[in-house]
This record gives structure tokens, C-alpha cells and sequence, in this order.
């Protein structure tokens, strides 16, 4: 048996940047423009007027400030509201692939790998560009890469589910080093016109490089032990598929983009997190003292806040349990990854931490690591 490390991360962060300012604006027009197409029916009684969103309602909710995504300009207009993105001939590379492979480019980097010398990558994601050929297999491709690829998805929980995955696969020495990518347009499935989540989600890639520790070449974090667990739940859901045109459903349903009731998320998901967590420390006989770091997926400050109460016994100090979200916003499977690569070259050898995503199924995955 061989022991896993993480010896590269990388981040691909589109350009073009929302503030919650220039979304409130546009979102409100929206509102306006949908009240007054309406008006007959508000004034029936028949449908309810659309409010106004804020900056500071949004603030209030989630902890988001910014967001990065891949087109602001249809987002931004009343007309639109969702990303435009212009159609790829099959020549060309899909949008995925070529985020992935720049979060790739920048994590073999790190590591001081070729990717030629890459025997596995997954391409662990909550919305793939398409059903095959997988999105995996194409950045493998593009890289050069050797052995195997394939696509997987386990929405939020998808980092740390691929993350066991490679991790299994270098421990048994069926690889020696695997890519895991997760690039998320979460801005294409987001509903845009919609107060209630209408500021959630951004766009981004990141990945990381798992290989065998005593190959690596410069900093690594070992991983020390992995846990996932599921529970099914609809109240975080996707309804749009290939199946759509058989069910008569091609239409503009409201269903077909994200939903999620939040009241009963943070019910359920919350205390089940922070119990796989306790769990996960105690079964491999590390104390809640012993973290020095918690990566925890990004999806709401007040949520992480929680968790972070809840493993530690206390409210964390600043640097322990970073926030990226405020800039990033959720960015779905990518969240942890992004909050660990900006936030691990402080540590020192012997630190340990600990990587968690959660979100729809249920899922939750998690992963103790320690700076080598």
C-alpha cells in the first residue's frame, strides 16, 4: 500500500467579474419589467408582484460580495438573464475541457509533473457540458495525459468524492498519479430570475494532483484518510436532462433550472455535516485540537460559521476556517478546493486539516490531510 499526497493545486478564475451592485440592478429592472407585463394578474390577486432584491439582503443571506463567471452581459440584461455562450463546433474544445485544463496546467505546475506521466483524471463536476464523450477523457486529450479518464458526479461533494476515489487508486498502486478537475459553469443552471437564490453560484476550475508520497517532488499534504457518505433528499435539485423532450417538458419551467428549499437544508444539512465530520476525527483518532485548518465547502458564511462552531468547540479564529465565498460565491464542488489552495502554504509539517464539501443527494465527503 502506498500513501496518497497532494503535491498540486491550481484555480482557473474567469475574468469577468458581478458585484452584487450591478446584479441588484439587474435583477430589479427584471423584477419591474415582469410586475408590469403582470400587472393585470397582481391586481386579480392572481400572482404575487416580484420584489426587489439588495446588496445588502444578499450580503445578509450568503456572506457573497462578488462573483466570477464565464459572460456577464446576459446575465446583466432584463431581456435575458442567463449567460450567452456562444455554440463550439465539435472541433473545438468544450468549455469545460478548457477551464479544466488551465486549472490542470497550473496544478502539474506546482507539483512538477508531466502530464504525459498522468495515469488517471476525473472530471468530478455538479453540471457536465454534455452526457459523452466524457469531459474527462477530452482534457485528457488536450494534456497529453496517459491511462484513463472518466466523469463523475456527486454535485457539491464532487472534489471530495473524486478525491477518494484517486486517493484509493494510489494507495493500492493501481495509478501512481491522478488528476482530479472540477470545473463548475454554475452560472448556466442558475436561475437568474429568482430573488430568493438569484446571487448564489459563479464559475470556476480547479484541480489537484494525488500521486504516490514518496514521488513527490516538493510540498505535499498526505492524506491521511478519506470518508463519503450520501442520503437522498430533493430538496436541492436539477430536473433538466435528455429525457425532457419525452416528457413534453421543453418548455421554460421553473423546475428545469436549480432549486433548493433552504429552510430545510440548513435543518438537515448542518447537524448531519458537523456529525461526519466528529465522526470521520474520532474513528482516525484525531482531536478537533489537532486541526489547524478546515476548508469547508462554500456555499453560505453562516452555514460554514456553524460547522466550523460546531468541529472546533468554539468560534474559530480568524485564518481557521477561510471564506472564499465572498469573492468566489458558491462555486458548487470547486469551494473547498479553492478555499484550500489559496489558504495551505502557511502551514507547517505535522499541521493537519481537513477538506469538506456537502450539498444535494444528500452528500458529504471529507478528507484529513497533514502538511508534510
Amino acid at each position: 500500500m502506498y500513501q496518497p499526497a497532494i503535491t498540486g493545486s491550481g484555480v482557473f478564475t474567469p475574468e469577468q467579474v458581478i458585484t452584487n451592485d450591478e446584479l441588484v440592478v439587474a435583477f430589479n429592472a427584471y423584477a419591474d419589467k415582469w410586475n408590469a407585463e403582470n400587472a393585470a394578474a397582481i391586481e386579480a390577486g392572481e400572482v404575487e408582484a416580484m420584489s426587489h432584491s439588495s446588496a445588502e439582503f444578499i450580503v445578509a443571506a450568503s456572506g457573497i460580495e462578488n462573483r466570477y463567471v464565464l459572460d456577464k452581459s446576459g446575465i446583466l440584461n432584463p431581456n435575458i438573464m442567463h449567460p450567452t455562450l456562444p455554440a463550439r463546433s465539435v472541433e473545438e474544445p468544450s468549455v469545460m475541457a478548457e477551464m479544466g485544463v488551465d486549472a490542470a496546467q497550473k496544478a502539474l505546475a506546482m507539483a512538477g509533473v508531466d502530464a504525459a506521466d498522468i495515469d488517471c483524471i476525473l472530471c468530478a463536476a455538479s453540471n457536465h457540458e454534455r452526457a459523452y464523450p466524457a469531459i474527462a477523457v477530452e482534457i485528457q486529450q488536450l494534456l497529453g495525459a496517459g491511462g484513463f479518464a472518466y466523469d463523475m458526479n456527486v454535485a457539491c461533494s464532487s472534489a471530495t468524492f473524486g478525491l477518494q476515489s484517486a486517493c484509493d487508486m494510489v494507495r493500492t498502486g493501481s495509478v501512481k498519479k491522478a488528476l482530479v478537475i472540477c470545473p463548475e459553469i454554475c452560472s448556466a443552471h442558475l436561475e437568474w430570475r429568482d430573488r430568493d437564490c438569484h446571487f448564489i453560484f459563479g464559475d470556476v476550475a480547479t484541480a489537484l494532483v494525488i500521486e504516490r508520497d514518496e514521488d513527490a517532488k516538493g510540498d505535499k499534504f498526505l492524506v491521511k484518510s478519506t470518508r463519503c457518505a450520501t442520503q437522498f433528499s430533493n430538496n436541492i435539485r436539477n430536473n433538466n436532462g435528455y429525457l425532457r423532450r419525452t416528457h413534453g417538458q421543453m418548455e421554460d419551467r421553473r423546475d428545469m433550472q436549480f432549486m433548493q428549499n433552504g429552510r430545510k437544508v440548513f435543518k438537515e444539512v448542518l447537524p448531519l455535516v458537523s456529525r461526519h465530520i466528529a465522526d470521520h476525527l474520532s474513528d482516525e483518532g484525531v482531536s478537533n485540537t489537532d486541526l489547524k485548518r478546515l476548508w469547508l465547502h462554500q456555499a453560505n458564511k453562516t452555514m460554514n460559521d456553524y460547522i466550523g462552531k460546531k468541529v472546533l468547540g468554539r468560534d474559530p479564529e480568524p485564518g481557521e476556517q477561510p471564506n472564499i465565498l465572498q469573492d468566489y460565491a458558491n462555486t458548487s464542488s470547486a469551494g473547498s478546493v479553492i478555499a484550500f489552495a489559496k489558504h495551505s502554504a502557511d502551514m507547517k509539517p505535522g499541521d493537519k486539516g481537513l477538506i469538506c464539501s456537502f450539498g444535494a443527494g444528500y452528500s458529504v465527503g471529507s478528507a484529513i490531510l497533514e502538511r508534510a
